[in-house]
């Protein structure tokens, strides 16, 4: 079966969490699914800069990602992957939605599995930073 080793970005703004959904087509188990945005990691690209990198060239948005805060294996019915969350700072709210049909900025007192639609492997990141973000 095919892995794949994703990062993402848990971008925290004034309290709030950055949630993305994802458009119709692609995986049937992830299509219209809430996610934290980011994406494959490049053959030596640590990452943190996969997060920064993809918020750059997907939503013309400038992140810093600052530190680790979950890693979590899921399994799809064709494929894995190993999804690597980054806490990720920014300086503004304002970002270009290019691949997402939706976006909402979550407080945190809000973020749970149940609020949103997660995709499996951002449920399992959500469950994993409620913790460590309360």
């Amino acid at each position: 079966m095919k892995h794949l080793d994703v990062a993402a970005a848990v971008v925290i703004k004034d309290g709030k969490v950055l949630a993305m959904r994802r458009g119709p087509g692609g995986n049937p188990v992830t299509s219209l699914k809430w996610e934290f945005p980011g994406g494959k990691v490049e053959p030596g690209e640590a990452p943190s800069q996969t997060v920064e990198r993809e918020l750059r060239e997907e939503m013309s948005y400038e992140v810093r990602a600052v530190r680790r805060l979950a890693k979590v294996d899921q399994d799809y019915p064709d494929f894995g992957i190993t999804l690597d969350a980054w806490l990720c700072s920014a300086d503004s709210f304002g970002f270009v939605r290019k691949e997402h049909i939706d976006s909402r900025w979550i407080p945190l007192e809000e973020l749970s599995a149940d609020v949103l639609d997660w995709a499996p492997a951002d449920r399992k990141i959500v469950e994993a930073i409620l913790p460590i973000l309360r």
